[in-house]
């Protein structure tokens, strides 16, 4: 891509895994916008592949073929996920359609570009070519144009116009920036921001150094997360590195010696598991073991709960691995005896899979309740479990998908005679954020690694500050009351700065 500065509001965004086609008439300027903002193994070009499998570019005997191997690359490229700008007319609707839904079977965003250039404008590049096109071919494809144009938008998920692009990451792509790409000011009174708190999940501590300078490098995040406006943090609760973020062998720190370390590094954030695996621990130890870090932390203890699911780890570790059904049980089991522990008395429990003579925990947890959040999505029995028992749960997904899955905890709720309000809605992020796009690059570039910026873009959903803010408070219109964000860089001296000017706006 070009380094030309430009405003964040002029840049037409590309989704990192996008198929973008190309459409326009001979002489408006395609192949000149994809080669002055993509890399060449990124343009996938009808002319290129004719010279390729025939005599020239303008050999029309060879189209077939040409177009025969633009579709089998393409649908290559993106089962890879790679960006793909197809350079070609972009008028035969059969081919649109079959290259749109290539990109669907593989889940990725589909985008247009539309060159308006003026008719006079294209006549004039094409009779400068050193093989012009025949002029009534250019008046036929004109009108063509025009008879294209309302399709696009039926279509396309995204429809742009040839201005310069910046490639973001799927999540980021609708969201409009609403002012100068770096500058972090406050919102104008007439656009008010919804409150929103932020958790930063630490879900990787593989950071420069020997293990000793693990704890360090830990309780240095844990306070800069705190000065910089973080409300909790959470960590996983593995023994090994899970395939979503890493290799096995990468450091894993066990959760609960790791959240009361990290009580005694800080003074106001809330501390919890995003989640415990219900199989990892005898139910009742696990009530002491949350009562202590509650107590030692002076109240700030959150419970996380989740009915596990990485069977490799039972296996390492010596875990039997239910089946789905009795780990639900086993996790409703748990929903209830833990405030029974951390209650008064000691009465007896009985669950469905589990039982106590005696629920007995003391010291108390210095919260009259500790919060319990559930993680996980699933519509039928999850957030079931959620709407009956739990304060809190953790969902996936974008805005839309949220909005849906609010809707239907609601549902159980209202089938369980539950307030919904009383339910705390959170939402796990992976995130790169910077306050310009110089940083913004540069730490894309840290994280890369042998993958692509664009595949790196679109995992670690980079992007400036204005995109994360304007993303956040989507989330917080449909519902979500605290997004727990895992920083890739978050060993960066400035990741934590940059995230504060994203959370000062929801204060």
């Amino acid at each position: 891509m070009s380094d030309t500065p430009i405003e964040a509001e002029e840049l037409a965004r590309i989704p990192a895994d996008a198929l973008v086609v190309l459409v326009g008439p001979s002489g408006s300027g395609k192949s000149t916008w994809a080669e002055g903002w993509f890399r060449d193994d990124q343009v996938v070009s009808s002319d290129r592949l004719r010279s390729l499998v025939g005599t020239g570019e303008r050999d029309q005997r060879a189209g077939t073929d040409a177009f025969d191997i633009l579709d089998d690359v393409a649908a290559r490229r993106l089962r890879r996920g790679l960006l793909t700008i197809v350079d070609s007319l972009g008028f035969d609707d059969d081919r649109r359609q079959r290259w749109v839904g290539l990109a669907r079977t593989h889940g990725r965003s589909t985008v247009a570009v539309f060159f308006d250039t003026a008719d006079k404008e294209c006549r004039a590049r094409n009779k400068a070519r050193p093989e012009p096109v025949p002029s009534k071919v250019i008046t036929a494809q004109l009108t063509r144009r025009e008879e294209v144009r309302p399709l696009l938008e039926h279509e396309f998920d995204i429809v742009l116009a040839p201005t310069p692009p910046v490639v973001v990451a799927t999540a980021l792509a609708k969201t409009k920036p609403r002012r100068k790409e770096a500058v972090p000011v406050p919102l104008a009174p007439s656009e008010p921001t919804p409150r929103l708190k932020f958790g930063l999940h630490l879900s990787s501590f593989t950071w420069p150094g020997e293990s000793s300078e693990i704890g360090p490098r830990l309780a240095d995040i844990a306070a800069r997360a705190e000065a910089a406006g973080f409300t909790s943090i959470w960590v996983m609760d593995h023994m090994l590195q899970i395939p979503q973020v890493g290799r096995e062998w990468e450091p894993m720190l066990e959760s609960y010696s790791t959240l009361a370390y990290l009580a005694a590094a800080t003074e106001r954030v809330r501390l919890g598991t995003l989640v415990t695996g219900i199989t990892y621990r005898n139910v009742a130890h696990l009530a002491k073991t949350v009562a202590t870090l509650d107590v030692l932390s002076s109240g700030r203890a959150e419970c996380g709960l989740g009915a596990a699911w990485f069977a490799a780890e039972h296996k390492a570790y010596g875990f039997r691995f239910p089946p789905l059904g009795e780990r639900y049980e086993l996790l409703e089991d748990a929903l209830e005896l833990l405030p029974l522990m951390w209650g008064p008395g000691a009465p007896t429990f009985e669950g469905r899979r589990i039982g106590t003579v005696t629920a007995t925990c003391y010291p108390r947890p210095v919260q009259e309740h500790i919060p319990i959040l559930v993680g996980g999505s699933g519509e039928k029995r999850t957030l079931q479990l959620v709407a009956r028992h739990a304060d809190a749960c953790n969902l996936f997904g974008e805005p839309d998908r949220i909005r849906r899955l609010v809707g239907v905890l609601h549902e159980h709720c209202e089938r369980e005679s539950r307030d919904p309000t009383e339910i705390r809605i959170t939402q796990l992020s992976s995130v790169i954020a910077a306050s310009t796009r110089e940083r913004l690059n540069g730490r894309i570039e840290e994280v890369r690694g042998n993958a692509t910026a664009e595949q790196v873009i679109e995992a670690t959903t980079a992007g400036l500050v204005s995109d994360h803010v304007r993303r956040f408070e989507s989330f917080a219109e449909a519902g979500v009351t605290e997004v727990m964000v895992r920083l890739h860089d978050v060993g960066h001296e400035e990741a934590l700065e940059d995230f504060a000017a994203i959370i000062a706006e929801f204060r």
